[in-house]
């Protein structure tokens, strides 16, 4: 039997109007709350966008990176450049005196030369941390290592001091001979770079203290300066107090 609309009662087809409209609306209001929960907040919008070049969280440098800036490496190629002139030198002058070289050199105290030797490396050990440090963002620590390196640093003058004053007082002086020109010459501009060095140390701190003037590559290229000027020593120390 066919049935058409008037045979269903009124009261019927408005139930299935509302069933339907019902149905419309909680599927419309579904698809609002997905796209709500996808959209970004407005706080999460505000939210500002890492910086180029900010440290990162792990204090490690991309693995493509030199820490530093190009000048600091180009100065410590002209002071290696320059040392190697006076290493040079000092090799062959001790190659046409050889006698009198041995004998001078046995002047020197190898146990002095050594502790001096370990005191530049602790130094050296102690600016690495406070880069380390300061990349980390720890820059009251890294400015305490930076101390510590000074100080280390002002031990190691006042350990040559000593050094210096005992040979005089045994009579060797510059005009000694050869090997003690050399001797005088080598440790002395060698201090002068140390000194030079509390100077590095001191941009350093004051980039560590003030936010406004905070630049890792000039923190890192102090630490490069004081790690050359520990690097010159090792050899001098070779060369002066330990080759026979």
């Amino acid at each position: 039997m066919h049935v058409t609309s008037n045979d269903v009662p009124l009261s019927r087809l408005r139930e299935w109007a509302g069933e339907r409209a019902a149905a419309r609306s909680d599927a419309e209001a579904g698809t609002l709350l997905h796209a709500a929960d996808a959209a970004p907040s407005p706080a999460a919008s505000r939210q500002p966008l890492p910086q180029a070049g900010e440290a990162k969280a792990s204090g490690s440098l991309p693995s493509n990176a030199i820490p530093g800036r190009i000048d600091i490496w180009i100065f410590v190629a002209i002071e290696v450049v320059i040392f190697s002139s006076y290493f040079v030198a000092y090799m062959l002058h001790r190659v046409w005196e050889p006698a009198l070289y041995l004998e001078s050199q046995q002047q020197l105290s190898q146990h002095f030369g050594a502790a001096n030797t370990v005191i530049l490396l602790v130094s050296s050990w102690l600016m690495a941390g406070a880069v380390q440090a300061a990349r980390e963002g720890r820059h009251a620590a890294a400015q305490r290592q930076v101390w510590a390196t000074m100080a280390f640093g002002g031990l190691f003058i006042a350990s040559k001091l000593v050094e210096w004053s005992s040979k005089i007082g045994d009579g060797y002086t510059l005009t000694t001979n050869g090997f003690f020109t050399f001797y005088y010459f080598l440790t002395g501009i060698h201090v002068v770079h140390v000194l030079m060095g509390f100077g590095f140390l001191a941009v350093a701190i004051h980039q560590m203290h003030s936010p406004a003037r905070r630049s890792m590559p000039a923190i890192e290229a102090c630490g490069i300066y004081w790690h050359m000027v520990d690097f010159l020593w090792v050899i001098i120390f070779a060369l002066l107090y330990v080759m026979r």
